[in-house]
């Protein structure tokens, strides 16, 4: 028993050796990482993240859309059925009349009738009213059709409803996991380092610094091309130190490409939600022609975007980990620049 017990526990160890050292293929213990190795881990999931964030709010807005559509088509249907109804109704009480009448061969009516004259007379309206009773059940024949139409269609806006609803729902979750992977990188540093390397999350003295290195407002603004695209630079001023909320349109917290299409709004400028959209909108420029008011975007995919407020800089919403602030152009990858008016 002994023995037997000796090899047991001999096993039992050489086992979980086994899984320490990695010989399952499942034990490795990850690497103690740097923290300039943690930044790059994290601004990699910060802009997986981002374009995951630009997907979801592409499939949004097409969910909104197809759910906007559902209700009027509902609506529609819902009107109609009231109209055929009413015309049920009105035909249900010609038949009944007709069928309390007893409704005589008229051959037999005219052999009988005291006033041929005023029979003929009379079998001419009744004929009449027959074209009209014909024409009602015609009338609503053809709202059943159209109300058939209106169902069809509704039922595939709905289909498209859903699909977009479970598109929503894994970006949500790509977004969640990537931001997720990230918060525990971060909290391998402390808060010192966390600050040295710009991950700072002190939001109100973050604001406090991209304020005092940025040139007045009113300098970016009277240099824009336009007065709607100095007031869209205004009101990024004014956000300055607002949160990043993936999914984020404001007042008081954004993404990117919804604190692009805040400022513009509050310019007077309708402008589509996504970053890939958003390009599309104006006249393409390059990046010497730049003025304060264009959209400059990056990375291959398009996922982001900020707004040029003049030398070399732009006001945008970065990732989680720091609100709405000032930033250079070549913090990341150029890809592109458009002027909006």
């Amino acid at each position: 028993m002994g023995g037997g017990k000796a090899r047991t526990a001999a096993t039992i160890a050489l086992a979980g050796a086994a899984t320490a050292t990695g010989f399952d293929g499942t034990g490795h213990a990850e690497p103690q990482l740097t923290p300039g190795q943690v930044k790059a881990k994290v601004d990699r999931l910060y802009q997986e993240a981002e374009a995951a964030t630009e997907k979801y709010n592409g499939a949004k807005e097409k969910a909104d859309a197809a759910g906007q559509r559902l209700k009027d088509l509902q609506d529609q249907a819902a009107r109609k059925e009231e109209r055929l109804n009413s015309a049920r109704d009105a035909l249900g009480s010609v038949a009944a009349a007709q069928y309390r009448a007893g409704g005589l061969d008229p051959a037999v009516q005219l052999a009988l009738s005291d006033d041929p004259g005023r029979y003929l007379d009379n079998a001419e309206f009744v004929e009449r009213a027959g074209t009209r009773q014909n024409a009602a059940v015609a009338g609503v024949r053809k709202q059943l059709r159209e109300i058939e139409q209106l169902r069809g269609a509704a039922h595939i806006e709905l289909t498209s409803l859903k699909s977009r609803q479970t598109e929503l729902k894994r970006h949500k979750k790509t977004i969640t996991g990537k931001l997720g992977s990230a918060r525990q990188l971060l909290s391998r540093l402390d808060a010192q380092e966390r600050s040295r390397l710009g991950v700072s999350q002190d939001r109100a003295s973050r604001a406090t610094s991209v304020r005092d290195t940025l040139a007045a407002p009113g300098s970016a603004s009277s240099q824009a091309p336009g007065s709607r695209a100095a007031a869209a630079v205004s009101y990024a001023h004014q956000k300055l130190g607002s949160p990043y909320v993936w999914g984020a349109t404001g007042p008081n917290a954004f993404d990117c490409s919804g604190l692009i299409q805040a400022a513009y709004r509050a310019a007077g400028v309708s402008l589509p939600r996504t970053t890939y959209s958003q390009i599309a909108v104006g006249r393409r420029v390059s990046r010497s022609e730049l003025l304060p008011g264009d959209l400059v975007f990056f990375y291959a995919g398009i996922s982001h975007v900020g707004i040029y407020v003049g030398n070399g800089r732009m006001i945008h919403a970065p990732n989680p980990s720091a609100p709405v602030r000032v930033a250079p152009l070549d913090e990341m990858p150029f890809a592109g620049a458009t002027r909006v008016v």
